[in-house]
Order: C-alpha cells, then sequence, then structure tokens
C-alpha cells in the first residue's frame, strides 16, 4: 500500500488507485476524503485510510472533483454505510445521482480505439468497474463559499467543463491543489508527460475545459494532485501554461 501513497505536505497523503487518484486530507482523528476511485479500488481505499491511521468512520466528508466512474466508486458505499456526507459542485448534483451522464461511452470508445493506449485503458476501466451503475443517492451542494468546515478547510474552485460541475480544490495553508481531471500530469491513452488536458474524448465540453485553466492558474500553490498521473511538484501557475504550451503543440 506504502508504495503507492505519498505523504505531501502535513496530514495529505495523495494515493494511486488502479487507473486514478484519490487524496485523504487528515486532521487529527478526522479526515477529508477527496474521490473513490473504481468501484474496483474498494479495498485499497480502505487499505489506505488505515495506512493513514484512519477508518471509514472517520471520514467527515467525501468532496467529488466530479462524478465520473472512476472517481465516485465508494462514494454512495460511504454515504449509505456511514451515513458520510458526499458533496459536489451544485451543477455536479444531477451527474452524480446519474440523471444525466456526461462520461465517454463506448461509441467515442471505438472512434478512439486506434489510438495508442485507448484499447487497454477501456480493458482496465472494465475490470476496475467502469461499466457499474453507481449513482449517489443524495449528493449534496458544497454547503457554503470559501473554505469548507472539514479537515484541512478545502476551498471548491468550480472548473466546468471536463463536466459541468466539475471542482478542484485549493488547500491554500499547505500550498496544495486538488486538481482532479481539469488539469492532469498523465493518462493511460496520452503520449505526453506532464501537465497536460485530457484527450478530446474524455472532455464534455473542451473548449469551457480549456478556459477554466485560467481559474487553476490564479491559485498559489506549488504541489499537483490530479485525477490521473504523479504528483506534480513546482508552481501550479507554471503547470498550467506547460498545459497550455503541449496543447498548442498538438
Amino acid at each position: 500500500m506504502r508504495s503507492g501513497m505519498q505523504q505531501v505536505a502535513q496530514g495529505i497523503h495523495w494515493v494511486h488507485g488502479s487507473n486514478a487518484n484519490w487524496v485523504i486530507i487528515k486532521d487529527g482523528d478526522a479526515v477529508t476524503l477527496v474521490d473513490t476511485g473504481y468501484l474496483g479500488d474498494r479495498q485499497l481505499l480502505l487499505e489506505s485510510l488505515a495506512t493513514v491511521g484512519s477508518s471509514p468512520e472517520a471520514v467527515a466528508a467525501v468532496l467529488l472533483t466530479h462524478a465520473h466512474s472512476d472517481h465516485i466508486g465508494s462514494a454512495e458505499y460511504l454515504r449509505a454505510t456511514y451515513g458520510t456526507p458526499v458533496y459536489v459542485h451544485k451543477a455536479e448534483v444531477p451527474h452524480a445521482r446519474r440523471e444525466i451522464l456526461q462520461q465517454v461511452g463506448l461509441g467515442q470508445v471505438l472512434r478512439n480505439s486506434w489510438r495508442p493506449g485507448v484499447l487497454p485503458w477501456a480493458l482496465n476501466a472494465v475490470r476496475a468497474g467502469g461499466n457499474a451503475h453507481l449513482p449517489v443517492t443524495s449528493p449534496e451542494p458544497f454547503p457554503t463559499a470559501g473554505p469548507l468546515d472539514l479537515p484541512g478547510r478545502p476551498v471548491p474552485v468550480h472548473t466546468p467543463g471536463h463536466t459541468d460541475g466539475h471542482a478542484v480544490f485549493h488547500l491554500p495553508d499547505a500550498g496544495v491543489v486538488i486538481s482532479g481531471d481539469a488539469l492532469v500530469s498523465g493518462h493511460t491513452t496520452s503520449r505526453i508527460e506532464g501537465p497536460q488536458v485530457l484527450p478530446d474524448m474524455f472532455q464534455h465540453e473542451r473548449p469551457r475545459a480549456l478556459a477554466s485553466l485560467e481559474l487553476i492558474e490564479g491559485l498559489e500553490a506549488d504541489v499537483l494532485l490530479p485525477g490521473h498521473g504523479p504528483v506534480h511538484r513546482g508552481s501550479v501557475r507554471d503547470a498550467v501554461r506547460l498545459a497550455r504550451q503541449k496543447e498548442r503543440a498538438l
């Protein structure tokens, strides 16, 4: 388990799951969990909590960057089993409930199957439970603007494009941004290394996703914790600049 975890700052642990990442923010005995990986990552998720000396009962809330299947795999499990509130941006609530679906579909996968890495990614996603129907029954919109009254006092920032209600979380005291899929540092389907925007097949509205980079660029931080790819250390502003350069080069 430890090989798939890094403590990036006091109380902040980044965890690499089977195909996506999540973050544990620990303050005393309480924990904020940001994203939960795939359904197939559940045992790994529980082990990661135990590794930092916590448990599912200690999770004060689950925060979702967005409601794709590789991020919400255990959100409803924690809500239904332990009463853990699950918070999303208000625009993501219908997506989390699965009243709508803004996620890559089979047709898009098939149309892009010629691209390097797409078929291996799709097979791994299916094995990890990526095609499971996992609505969050009662997702709640963030209860307040600004810092949330949760361990780490994360600040949600609405960054639409990847989905309508995608949000990143800024931890200003720690100099950390949890960027979900708005800005990643690698992906199985990408031959690019370092900060980048996910390929078009994964974006609900690519122009909005690119526009949201400006919001991330304005956050003061020197550690980026993406939903895919390794931890990126260095100015988040510079990370956005690098992503834009790569985008222009495509």
